[in-house]
């Protein structure tokens, strides 16, 4: 699912209508009867919906909505935010329609001190600005949408909530944003939904298919896509009769130390549960036992130290690499690894102390190998970029990242993104908040190891491995819960959910 700008979807709005010879109107229509579908499907006749309608096509939205509403004997109140003395052409059409076909005036709002009286039970509809808004809210505007967010109600946006923008929110007014409850945006999600300072306004976000022009999203071009379902199904291989283990590759694994052994356990663990033909585990001498006794699968290979890994070399034979899970930040093994990313020619993946290795010095940086998979979180990735003022300039600065050093950047959290090296940013829809659980991204680190080494290029592995991470995720959320949740839950349900995916291709 591409995402596409504000000016793009105004773009495809205006293709669609040409398309098909219809009215602006008409288009409208379709958008609130998808709303009313959507709103009569969870909430019942017992609750008040109080709708907050702007001058503009947004509130011209409200306005058929209001309609279909109140057509169905909901009960509905309306209230014109009046922020202009002009309004659009099918604003008038709409206002005409809930005045003649279902009976409904409405009462203007100039200032916040109109503002409704709200009881307990009460839905506001949030129906004032759209996806054009490019300036922080003022004004009567400003007041109103404090009073909305104060108001203890359930708040549906439609659209967007009004005061985000689409894409940069860098210059506005965190104070002036509605903060729906949900979200229901017309055919694409916006960036602003994916990124964590902004996406907190859009609440549960909703994608609401209108008959947008096929053709126009195919031929629009974007550098960010919505990963689903379907995308990922489509590029999982398929065993054959005669494959063996060699098929699918031998992955080497340096990771854990003194008191960190866990990490290379579930790293390993997970590798074995993605499909990996064979895993060698590089461990420090206090890892040995652990590594026999809980991962028999895999073969183990012991460090001269007992306490850490001191020597990251002897990689030939295997198919890709994984390092950084439990490593730590030794001298020695720093010195080690180093020297390994120097030298690396194999596909692969760096996280955690890995990542915290990079980050020590700047000149680390240039020595990465083409098409590294780093998986950083947040301060991880910080410490390798620099600090960022916000989402998207954090998201601009991975981009950057990614293109400079040839990398593959995937920076983990809600809707977690794969940016690559070509500046194209895939954002992942499974996963959830039980997942921001200790020994979580181990398990990442495994599975990607584990497409790596079967042969998937570095992007698709990446994003591969991120859904069915946040897939495992969510399946062991419906089992155990998100308190509950712990990274060996999320490698218990990998065999879940490949067979949920692959049950898509079938």
């Amino acid at each position: 699912m591409k995402i596409l700008s504000a000016s793009q979807i105004r773009e495809l709005d205006l293709l669609t209508i040409s398309e098909e010879n219809i009215l602006s109107a008409d288009l409208m229509e379709r958008a609130a009867v998808q709303l009313f579908k959507w709103i009569s499907g969870k909430f019942d006749r017992s609750r008040r919906f109080i709708i907050l309608a702007g001058p503009g096509n947004n509130g011209g939205d409200g306005l058929a909505l209001a309609r279909m509403l109140a057509e169905n004997r909901y009960d509905v109140e309306v209230f014109f935010v009046k922020l202009s003395d002009s309004t659009s052409g099918d604003w008038n059409h709409n206002r005409e329609r809930l005045i003649n076909e279902a009976g409904i005036s409405m009462t203007t709002i100039d200032d916040t001190d109109k503002f409704p009286l709200t009881g307990q039970g009460d839905i506001i509809v949030d129906a004032i600005f759209g996806s054009g808004l490019n300036r922080p809210v003022t004004g009567p505007g400003a007041g109103i949408i404090k009073k909305i967010n104060q108001s203890g109600c359930t708040v549906i946006s439609v659209d967007i909530p009004s005061g985000l923008f689409c894409e940069d929110n860098s210059s506005n007014t965190p104070g002036t944003i509605v903060r729906a409850d949900h979200t229901l945006s017309f055919q694409l999600p916006k960036l602003s939904f994916l990124l964590p300072d902004t996406g907190i306004y859009a609440g549960e976000w909703h994608i609401l298919p209108i008959g947008l022009s096929s053709n126009g999203i195919q031929n629009m071009t974007s550098d960010f896509e919505y990963i689903e379902e379907a995308n990922v199904s489509s590029m999982l291989k398929k065993r054959q009769k005669f494959d063996h283990k060699g098929t699918y590759g031998h992955g080497l694994l340096f990771a854990g130390s003194h008191g960190r052994m866990g990490a290379a356990l579930l790293a390993a663990r997970a590798a074995l549960r993605t499909g990996i033909g064979l895993i060698t585990c590089h461990v420090p001498g206090c890892g040995y036992e652990v590594m026999q006794a809980s991962v028999p699968e895999a073969m183990t290979r012991v460090d001269i130290d007992k306490s850490c890994i001191t020597a990251i070399d002897d990689i030939e034979g295997f198919d890709a690499i994984g390092a950084g899970p439990g490593l730590g930040t030794e001298t020695v093994t720093s010195l080690a690894f180093l020297w390994f990313i120097e030298n690396c020619r194999k596909p692969l993946i760096v996280d955690a102390d890995g990542i915290n290795i990079l980050g020590m010095e700047k000149n680390n940086l240039p020595i990465l190998p083409l098409s590294t998979i780093l998986t950083p979180h947040v301060k991880e990735f910080e410490r390798i970029a620099g600090k960022a003022s916000g989402g998207y300039d954090r998201l601009m600065m991975q981009i950057e990242f990614a293109r400079r050093h040839k990398c593959v950047v995937v920076l983990k959290g809600a809707h977690t993104s794969v940016a690559t090296p070509e500046g194209k940013v895939f954002f992942n829809s499974t996963g959830n908040p039980g997942m921001a659980t200790a020994g979580s991204g181990d398990v990442l680190t495994g599975m990607i190891l584990a497409l790596l080494s079967r042969g998937y290029p570095p992007a698709d592995a990446a994003v591969l491995g991120v859904f069915i991470h946040g897939l495992a995720g969510d399946l062991a959320a419906s089992d155990v819960g998100q308190e509950s949740l712990t990274a060996s839950d999320i490698i218990v349900n990998i065999p879940n959910a490949f067979r949920k995916l692959e049950e898509k291709n079938q």
